[in-house]
């Protein structure tokens, strides 16, 4: 099977059933939905998190937000959401179920570096993306461009030493190698695994503040036994929690969640 092109950003349109069932669809969508709402709520703590306020509609961008499966509740609550995706039928999941929940949503079918200039926002999602560009660090400088000052992004990405983790557990180790973590086509093993030391030492040299910073699915991956993994998932859920921000449990979550606020005093500019 040939390997994902590392030269182009990853589309999702061919995977977009699969992505849903695999990714939100079980117990690991779960996991990182608990660990976002219990952050949202600790260092954000916006509607549906707290009661809103009249004036306490925000501008929130879900960049390259796929279905939308954590930012349509945030419409809900009463947000005004652009969900902004290259992947028309990633969006199409996303529109069908604003349709059914009477949400009105602003959609945007292409790539977030493509967003105008002038476009801002209070709060920006970018969960999942940056590993699947080929230049996450130019994406990201860009989003921190249409962040308002006092604003919040909240950051997932795949993090490479949980990668490098599972790879010895099942002893790859040819692919420990050099060169050789890129993806098959049709996995969903992303393009641009990425080191959260790297990336915290980068947010904070641009001035800004992490609030908050976990890992998602930090134990549960490694159950090598798919049917010891569905022995007890409430337990589970409760102790993935537990151990989300504790160290060395927080370094081996699969994902990183980074919630960060750029100052008020901040220009456009990173």
């Amino acid at each position: 099977m040939p390997r994902q092109a590392d030269h182009e950003d990853r589309n999702f349109d061919e995977l977009a059933a699969r992505f849903a069932r695999n990714i939100y669809g079980g117990l690991k969508g779960r996991v990182r939905l608990a660990v976002l709402n219990r952050d949202f709520g600790d260092y954000l703590p916006i509607a549906p998190y707290r009661p809103m306020t009249p004036e306490g509609a925000l501008d929130i961008l879900d960049a390259g937000g796929g279905q939308g499966q954590f930012s349509l509740p945030l419409a809900r609550a009463g947000h005004r959401l652009t969900l902004c995706d290259i992947s028309a039928a990633m969006l199409a999941v996303a529109q069908e179920e604003c349709a059914a929940q009477g949400l009105a949503v602003n959609f945007r079918h292409s790539p977030v570096q493509s967003l105008p200039s002038e476009l801002s926002y209070d709060v920006i999602l970018c969960h999942a993306l940056l590993e699947w560009v080929t230049e996450p660090w130019q994406l990201l400088e860009g989003l921190l461009r249409h962040l308002r000052p006092g604003g919040h992004l909240s950051l997932i990405f795949y993090n490479w030493h949980a990668l490098v983790y599972k790879n010895l557990l099942r002893t790859h180790y040819k692919a420990l190698e050099a060169d050789t973590h890129s993806a098959f086509r049709g996995s969903l093993t992303p393009i641009n695994p990425l080191r959260p030391e790297q990336l915290l030492e980068q947010l904070q040299n641009w001035g800004l503040e992490v609030l908050c910073h976990s890992g998602i699915r930090v134990f549960h991956d490694y159950i090598l036994d798919p049917q010891a993994r569905k022995r007890d998932p409430e337990t589970l859920l409760a102790l993935e929690l537990n151990y989300s921000r504790q160290e060395p449990y927080r370094g081996l979550g699969r994902y990183v969640h980074l919630l960060v606020r750029k100052p008020e005093s901040a220009s456009t500019d990173v």
